[in-house]
């Protein structure tokens, strides 16, 4: 099964850049949007012998997922967090960030699949203690999710887990993407039973990078970051196949990432 992640950074707009082409090219079993910026009903974009599932935000033009898929899932889809995860971790403001339709959950016989759209932590770090109770509440999630069977979770989780996955580290420390602490929580993340399918493959390959501003010739010059991920249980290990980042792919100031994982028919 080929799984495909891409941060579209507003979905009418990407499909006025070939996203109907790009979308038919890459001919995944699973494709899954973040940033999708869309409510219901403002765009009717079906493929044939796929089937989509919807997240939006109460904000309009804002956030977002959404999963196109060719396999019926055994369980209606799940949008945000259990109401027993939020209530297990700190309440405050980062409550807010469940409204942003940021997650959807998709099971299937020997798989769960997560699409995230991690909260950015914002110029100034203003949303930075809210990101970390976010992401101690996610990584919560994914844990329960792999007690049951294993996990496949992708999307923009906003963060470059180690200077190879950036540009310029030196002058990015602390800044929003590249904190230490968000760093660490990645870290965590990992620990706790996920490996990143693009570094298990590639551990040493240097200015490979998911995303660039959009200032600066940043794309020309291949000033970018690598917070684009798949992230697998580590179960899974032994069924990856391949992993790659669609460099050449533009519409989005994101590239598209990928996953091919073998599965028991």
């Amino acid at each position: 099964m080929k799984f495909i992640s891409w941060n579209v950074n507003g979905l009418r707009a990407v499909c006025g850049k070939g996203f109907s082409e790009v979308f038919t090219t890459l001919d995944a079993d699973f494709f899954c949007l973040q940033e999708t910026k869309m409510q219901a009903g403002q765009l009717d974009l079906a493929f044939p012998g796929y089937q989509s599932y919807w997240n939006y935000a109460d904000r309009k033009g804002y956030s977002g997922t959404a999963i196109y898929t060719r396999h019926t899932p055994i369980a209606p889809a799940v949008c945000g967090l259990p109401e027993d995860i939020t209530a297990s971790v700190p309440q405050g403001d980062w409550l807010s960030m469940l409204t942003e339709g940021r997650i959807i959950t998709l099971e299937y016989p020997h798989f769960f699949l997560v699409t995230v759209y991690t909260p950015n932590s914002q110029d100034g770090l203003k949303r930075l203690d809210q990101r970390m109770i976010w992401d101690d509440a996610f990584r919560l999630y994914l844990q329960r999710l792999d007690q049951q069977k294993p996990v496949l979770v992708c999307g923009d989780m906003n963060v470059a887990h180690e200077e190879i996955d950036i540009k310029n580290p030196k002058t990015n420390h602390h800044n929003a993407g590249f904190t230490d602490e968000e760093r660490t929580k990645f870290t965590t993340l990992l620990q706790a039973g996920f490996i990143d399918t693009f570094r298990h493959f590639y551990p040493d390959t240097p200015n490979i990078y998911s995303w660039w501003s959009y200032r600066f010739h940043a794309r020309e010059k291949n000033t970018g970051w690598r917070i684009d991920y798949w992230l697998c249980s580590q179960r899974l290990l032994p069924q990856l196949v391949s992993a790659k980042i669609h460099t050449d792919i533009l519409g989005s100031d994101h590239c598209p990432v990928e996953v091919e994982v073998q599965f028991e028919r």
